[in-house]
């Protein structure tokens, strides 16, 4: 008995192991990377912003008249000239582009005899224009569908009627309205007379 109590005794006095140090999470450590993080981030997103909103906005030109297209193309067709069929079709396009643009016609898609018809009903053409275009598109016709091919005098001639139902159609120039000095004077001085009026009524 006397024995296994001395060598309990021995055993509890005997030195244990040193066990290795345990890591403590510094806190601090992270809170500082992560404000860091944060502030990163916001002066990234603060440089995008002002590189966006300091980028000037980019001008549109101004989309350029449907008439002055139609010229520049019929004008662009003369160096066809040479070749009947590819010039009436040139000149014709361009000419069924402009009136669907310009009155909503649907012309390019349509035959000769469906827009004749259509145009027949409306009122955007004087009946000298529209015996015109409806002559101008039965020659050109011809030329596409019948194998006719014209000498350069009547090719010229669709050309030029071309050109003359484009010029007799397009918008006119917008004058602004300028005010007599008199006639603002007078409007004036009936504005004061009006308001003098109501102050004696009340």
């Amino acid at each position: 008995m006397t024995n296994v109590t001395s060598t309990a005794a021995a055993a509890s006095d005997t030195l244990r192991e040193i066990k290795p140090p345990v890591a403590i999470i510094n806190v601090w450590l992270w809170v500082a990377i992560g404000a860091l993080l944060l502030a990163l981030a916001a002066v990234a997103i603060g440089l995008i912003l002002f590189l966006v909103l300091r980028k000037k906005p980019v001008v549109q030109p101004p989309p350029i008249p449907a008439h002055v297209r139609a010229k520049q193309k019929l004008k662009e067709a003369l160096e066809l000239i040479s070749q009947p069929k590819p010039f009436c079709i040139a000149v014709s396009d361009t000419l069924r582009f402009y009136l669907e643009e310009r009155f909503r016609f649907h012309a390019p898609e349509r035959t000769t005899e469906e827009f004749l018809y259509e145009l027949q009903a409306t009122n955007r053409l004087l009946p000298d224009q529209k015996e015109s275009l409806g002559e101008f598109l039965k020659r050109c016709d011809l030329v596409k569908f019948a194998q006719y091919e014209p000498r350069e005098p009547e090719l010229l001639g669709l050309h030029e009627s071309a050109v003359r139902l484009v010029e007799e159609t397009e918008p006119g120039p917008v004058i602004p309205e300028i005010k007599n000095p008199q006639t603002e004077s007078n409007d004036r001085e009936a504005i004061g007379n009006r308001q003098s009026a109501i102050g004696n009524r009340k």
